[in-house]
């Protein structure tokens, strides 16, 4: 066990007991539009997750993420290779209203510091509530045509209820990319939309109401909604749009991890490369050729991690980051979330947890062979950070905690 003493985000002793990963995950590429390119890796069975035993070693009541945590497991162990593939328009097995709120859930209790959970069946009824409401509003619909009924439904959608998409273009708003805010503001983002649209359908076809095949299209810009496509009708470009529910499933989640990654300037880069720059800044060797701005932005993020600030306005937040890392690896997501959970691991000093996951991450790029996933900046930044850790684990001064670290031990705010 290493780093956890050393950690000012997640405070506290412990040791890891936290369930293992999933026996089987798969690498997710994105090939164009909803299309998903798979293939299986394989993880050492006692690879675990770390984000609920530090909040338990802290004092913080983790009750309540962990059984949502539960609920979203329960949901995903549903989603068969064939549902990942198919429209979200369709019914199925997985109940994706009931997923994306057992995440909001989870993410509530981790910060809410509240004595109940979140009401995931209340808001299911909201949901419930939005199809009923169409009925009662455009009854008439269901008899006309399907181009009138589409119509229809987005005049209801858009109009009548006042759904609209978020104007962030750089960094999404919070409560967006939250379904139970989403539905309680009217404002979210592209997969949220597309979540709330497909579950009026499917509600619709459940009541034997929608006589036609319908699939829900999401355009490629910055400011169009979610639309519905006459199946019959739908060309080959609007294929590469329809939504599955594998896609949504990775979109909401690395939605979140991108509005709540602790290191938010210059987002001309990856995530993952901003937070190893950062890993990086306190080696003044390797601040020759970086720009002020850029070794002040991560002095910063450093700065607000040694004072164990755990979240601030247009800074992220680790704990939601890191929930929604582990979240994506049970969706058995593209490897490199593996690599991006293990650099945020890092910066909470747990090195050894971090070197699991960024070796894992390389021996299933090499199994893989297709370089052209990752750019040659993101590379070097991989083997610098196993190459630091690897120095770190052979120091045993490393596996204590640093003063700045003992100062903070009591303090569990996030604020």
């Amino acid at each position: 066990m290493s780093g956890g003493l050393a950690s000012p985000w997640i405070l506290g002793t412990f040791l890891l007991q936290s369930s293992s990963l999933p026996t089987e995950f798969s690498s997710l590429a994105t090939c164009g539009g909803g299309a998903v390119c798979r293939s299986h890796f394989r993880p050492p069975k006692d690879l675990k997750f770390v984000l609920h035993d530090a909040l338990d070693s802290s004092g913080f009541n983790t009750t309540y993420a962990r059984e949502a945590r539960e609920g979203f497991c329960s949901q995903i162990k549903k989603l068969s290779k064939i549902e990942r593939e198919t429209s979200i328009s369709i019914n199925g097995e997985v109940d994706l209203g009931k997923t994306a709120l057992y995440i909001a859930a989870e993410d509530d209790s981790l910060i809410s510091h509240s004595s109940v959970p979140l009401p995931v069946d209340a808001f299911i009824g909201r949901l419930d509530d939005l199809s009923t409401g169409y009925c009662s509003r455009y009854n008439s619909s269901f008899t006309s045509s399907p181009d009138m009924f589409l119509e229809c439904l987005e005049r209801y959608m858009y109009v009548d209820k006042g759904f609209r998409r978020t104007k962030s273009s750089n960094h999404l708003e919070h409560r967006a990319v939250y379904l139970h805010s989403v539905l309680t503001h009217r404002v979210g983002s592209m997969s949220m939309l597309s979540l709330i649209y497909s579950e009026v359908l499917k509600m619709l076809r459940l009541w034997g109401l929608l006589k036609f095949d319908v699939e829900v299209s999401s355009p490629n810009d910055s400011y169009g909604s979610p639309r519905g496509y006459l199946k019959h009708k739908t060309t080959e470009s609007d294929q590469q749009q329809i939504v599955t529910t594998e896609f949504l499933l990775l979109k909401i989640l690395r939605d979140l991890k991108d509005a709540f990654w602790p290191f938010q300037l210059d987002q001309s880069k990856s995530p993952f490369l901003r937070a190893a720059e950062a890993a990086h800044c306190s080696d003044r060797s390797a601040n020759v050729d970086k720009s002020g701005l850029e070794l002040a932005s991560a002095k910063a993020a450093r700065h607000r991690l040694e004072r164990g600030v755990w979240t601030s306005v247009r800074f992220g937040d680790i704990r939601r980051a890191l929930s929604a890392c582990e979240r994506l690896i049970i969706l058995e997501a593209d490897s490199k979330e593996l690599r991006d959970y293990g650099v945020l691991l890092y910066h909470c000093g747990f090195y050894k947890e971090s070197l699991q996951y960024l070796k894992l991450y390389q021996d299933t790029e090499k199994v893989k062979q297709l370089p052209d996933l990752l750019t040659k900046m993101e590379e070097e930044a991989v083997e610098k950070l196993i190459i630091r850790l690897n120095l770190i684990l052979m120091e045993d001064d490393w596996t204590r905690p640093s003063s700045i670290a003992s100062s903070l031990y009591n303090n569990t705010d996030p604020w």
